[in-house]
């Protein structure tokens, strides 16, 4: 047998081969292997150096390996969040000719860990709610890819937290399929799936002390399910707002912050019937809206505040005819976030009063008369526009709260 390795990168092939194909890889010396956390797997798996890179090697049948090499590489073309594969090392034998199983490397997802890790300290339960709500999401959008899992579990997963976000990535694609849509059927399976080995899984820490005594594992195994079914219903549901009525579009991501999600990316869709609109969740942590709209916009402000205001950033970038994500042509988000500054916050705020603002920070004020147009907008049906807002939140709420100020001191 000549050893061979199928790969991604033709930069790779030459770096693998200084690994030592001809051990099994439960006996790798320790110069290859990098001490990094491991979750249950299985099959061996180990984390290898090779070359400046560090990777995941899992020794696994030669049908296994090459069919999950191929459908990570189908996710990654997907563009859903799984580990990312390499390479397929076959025809490995020992020093007495002996045949070893092939392997299937992927490369490592730096910052990540497997759950185990995660509750080596006692995990509170508002924190276990965030990562099964970021392997919801996952699961939402392996569906929508068309990819039926088999085996969703918290053990087949790893979660990053990346700026605040808490993300989950797909590590374990061997039950996994492809097709064109799921069938109802296909996605309950998974559904029931995860539920099993969720609860199997937390009461496996709570038999090892690792859970937090105020974790019913029952409950969280039924809670993935129910936000599965909510974001699902969310995300899929058609939606056309005429061009007029950008308000529906606020409230629809107002229906997505409700459920817990936030929206990492919108994609408005312009059609003669109206705007068709996307959208695209992830789950995040406290301060995750401040840091990223002072890094976009330079604007410092409290964490409600900032998700209000980069939602109404998200929506009008979506409107921009240079907005392409992911396209090197189109505006950069920190150009359309500095325009949107430019042209519409700094605007906004300055048709307010400077007397009437005292005491007021912007990011407030801009925050309210997102309130109050989104108020009008749903009274009048359509989108009223930000001047019109801005003169009915100063005859309305402005001016009459100023006037009553003095009354209000003891």
């Amino acid at each position: 047998m000549e050893l061979q390795i199928t790969a991604t990168d033709p930069a790779h092939p030459a770096t693998l081969l200084d690994l030592p194909w001809d051990v099994p890889l439960a006996e790798w010396p320790e110069k290859h292997l990098v001490a990094l956390p491991r979750g249950i797997s299985r099959h061996v798996v180990r984390f290898a150096r090779a070359g400046s890179e560090v990777f995941a090697v899992k020794e696994v049948g030669e049908w296994a390996a090459v069919r999950e090499y191929a459908l990570l590489r189908d996710l990654d073309r997907l563009a859903v969040p799984a580990v990312d594969p390499v390479a397929v090392v076959t025809g490995r034998v020992d020093p007495e000719g002996e045949p070893l199983e092939p392997v299937l490397i992927t490369r490592q997802l730096k910052g990540s860990l497997p759950y185990r890790s995660m509750f080596e300290t006692t995990m509170r339960p508002t924190t276990i709610k965030r990562l099964l709500d970021a392997l919801a999401v996952l699961l939402v959008r392996l569906h929508l890819s068309g990819f039926a899992w088999g085996d969703c579990s918290l053990s087949n997963t790893l979660f990053r937290r990346d700026a605040g976000a808490y993300a989950a990535y797909l590590v374990d694609a061997e039950t996994g399929q492809i097709q064109p849509t799921l069938s109802r059927g296909q996605r309950d399976y998974d559904l029931e799936v995860a539920q099993v080995n969720i609860v199997g899984e937390l009461m496996d820490l709570e038999a090892g002390g690792s859970l937090h005594p105020s974790v019913d594992p029952v409950p969280f195994g039924q809670e993935i399910v129910e936000r599965y079914g909510d974001l699902w219903h969310e995300l899929t549901r058609t939606s056309i707002y005429p061009r007029d009525k950008r308000h529906y579009i606020d409230h629809r991501i107002r229906r997505l912050n409700e459920l817990g999600f936030d929206v990492a990316e919108m994609q408005i869709q312009r059609s003669p019937d109206g705007d068709a609109v996307t959208f695209l969740p992830k789950v995040v942590d406290a301060g995750h809206h401040q840091r990223q709209l002072l890094r976009l916009t330079g604007l410092d402000a409290e964490e409600n505040q900032a998700r209000s205001l980069l939602n109404d950033l998200e929506t009008w970038m979506a409107t921009q005819e240079d907005y392409a994500p992911g396209d090197p042509l189109g505006a950069r988000p920190e150009v359309l976030a500095h325009r949107w500054v430019r042209d519409v916050f700094r605007p906004a705020v300055r048709a307010v009063p400077r007397e009437l603002r005292d005491g007021i920070d912007t990011a407030q004020i801009y925050h309210e008369l997102l309130e109050h147009r989104w108020y009008l907008s749903e009274r009048a049906q359509r989108d009223v526009g930000m001047a019109a807002t801005a003169e009915d939140y100063i005859l309305t709420i402005l001016r009459p709260r100023a006037e009553a100020a003095p009354h209000d001191v003891p």
